[in-house]
């Protein structure tokens, strides 16, 4: 059967576009399907182009559905509400996964389904149809090969990327013609990698310069949150975040702001966060000062641990000993940061002087000398047994010695007194030359001396006066009292 109608111009509608000419009619957009009737009846498709093998009378009745789908679909429009609705599952979909857009409340008696790139119906934008009398998905131009059309008009979206979100529009045809829209948004993110905190400039000094930290990478719908020591950012004029909080500038950085600093990132499918960023804040070194754990050790048996005051971080400690670096030694022991300077069982030869040095990228500083008083005691060598022995003896005789002398003298002096001063004892007169001692005689009477007697103790007891002096004295007396003999 032949149709003959009248030649009409192309008419479009939202992207639906329908054509009717002498020979030939064209329905684009209904089901995803290109139908073409031709004056035999025959029914090919655009996907296929394979002869029907229905009927003629069958032809013909298809026919005059297609004309009055063409006729309504030139006038129709979308509804605006329909009970047709679309769900994404998951509602946020991860880059790399597998998204369904699942559809609501279809109706039954179907002719197919076909779904659309956007809010449009645009044939360019077709990504597949659905015929459901045949189960078989049919690409359209959009098509990307990831794409699945379910048999309750589902579309699964396998392996999603970035550029796949937007909105998605399906278009559900019964057997009578009759159609509905409904349109769903897919909402595709990227896993975020692990960010890195960057800084310009990795050496500031205090006080001074300002630092920049930045979030690394810059990655689009993603929240950045900074932390300090593991808190949330202090209230602080010295802290400054950018719009989006990708930068935290320090403005004129002290000691404290070392940190450490962390930055995380997030996003409604992945979240990260950096490894701890510390800064190396350098400060102006104050002069060291060399302290002691002991001031006056003994040598030999003292150990002595030098200090090189005050600590500071990213410095450099140096010793020097009499203006000289510090010698090989096994008694002489350094810190891991050098700091302290150890002295095993110090010397007279360890006194120093000291000094200890720092160093930073800035600055840097040495202390005054710094002696150690270093005590000790000269041992004399021990003596011998026969040395001592004979020193012993040697004090031993001299003591006798000195006794004896002490006793003989003692002696003497008695005698000598007892015969001056007591008229009872008769004195033995000395020799002279030509005098013997018969010669004469002297009373006691006569060499009286007028001088009281004064006992011999209480002489010894005023060792004041001359005893030589007392006896010449009395030797004196006696002689002038004896008879001189005729020359």
């Amino acid at each position: 059967m032949m149709c003959s109608c009248p030649r009409r111009r192309p008419s479009t509608e939202r992207g639906r576009t329908a054509e009717l000419t002498h020979h030939t009619a064209v329905l684009v957009g209904v089901s995803g399907v290109e139908t073409l009737l031709t004056e035999g009846g025959t029914q090919q498709t655009a996907d296929t182009m394979e002869p029907s093998s229905a009927p003629a009378h069958r032809g013909h009745v298809l026919w005059q559905r297609v004309l009055l789908a063409v006729s309504l679909l030139t006038f129709w429009n979308l509804p605006t509400t329909t009970q047709l609705s679309i769900e994404s599952v998951p509602v946020n979909a991860a880059e790399g996964t597998d998204v369904l857009l699942l559809v609501y409340n279809v109706t039954e008696d179907l002719l197919g389904y076909g779904w659309f790139k956007g809010e449009k119906v645009e044939n360019s934008q077709q990504i597949a149809s659905y015929i459901v009398s045949s189960q078989v998905n049919v690409p359209g131009p959009a098509y990307s090969g990831r794409e699945t059309i379910y048999a309750n008009g589902s579309l699964l979206f396998q392996n999603v990327f970035q550029n796949d979100t937007g909105y998605y529009t399906i278009i559900v045809t019964t057997n009578h013609f009759d159609s509905k829209a409904a349109s769903g948004q897919l909402r595709v993110f990227p896993k975020l990698p692990t960010p890195v905190v960057t800084s310009n400039n990795l050496n500031p000094l205090e006080h001074e310069d300002t630092v920049v930290l930045t979030c690394e990478p810059e990655t689009q719908n993603t929240t950045y949150m900074w932390w300090i020591n593991n808190r949330s950012l202090p209230d602080s004029t010295r802290l400054e975040l950018s719009e989006d909080n990708r930068t935290l500038t320090l403005l004129h950085v002290t000691r404290n702001d070392t940190g450490p600093y962390v930055c995380e990132t997030q996003n409604p499918v992945s979240a990260g966060r950096s490894d701890p960023f510390t800064l190396n804040v350098l400060s102006k070194l104050p002069t060291p000062v060399v302290t002691s754990n002991n001031l006056t050790p003994w040598s030999t048996k003292d150990t002595v641990v030098l200090t090189c005051e005050p600590e500071t971080q990213n410095t450099t400690y140096m010793w020097w000993i009499n203006n000289r670096s510090l010698p090989d030694s096994t008694r002489l022991e350094l810190s891991e940061d050098n700091r302290t300077l150890t002295l095993l069982h110090v010397t007279r030869n360890d006194t120093g002087p000291y000094v200890c040095e720092t160093q930073n990228p800035v600055s840097a500083g040495r202390s005054d000398p710094f002696t150690l008083n270093v005590l000790w005691q000269e041992i004399t060598p021990a003596l011998s047994t026969g040395a001592i022995v004979g020193i012993v003896v040697g004090i031993l005789v001299a003591v006798v010695l000195v006794a004896a002398l002490g006793c003989f003298y003692f002696l003497a002096r008695i005698k000598s007194h007892s015969c001056l001063q007591n008229n009872r004892v008769r004195c033995p007169p000395a020799s002279t030359p030509g005098h013997g001692p018969s010669g004469s005689s002297v009373s006691l009477a006569s060499q009286s001396d007028p001088k009281p007697a004064v006992p011999i103790y209480q002489e010894l007891l005023h060792s004041d006066r001359d005893i030589y002096y007392g006896l010449n004295h009395k030797a004196d007396v006696v002689s002038s009292s004896l008879p001189r003999n005729a020359s």
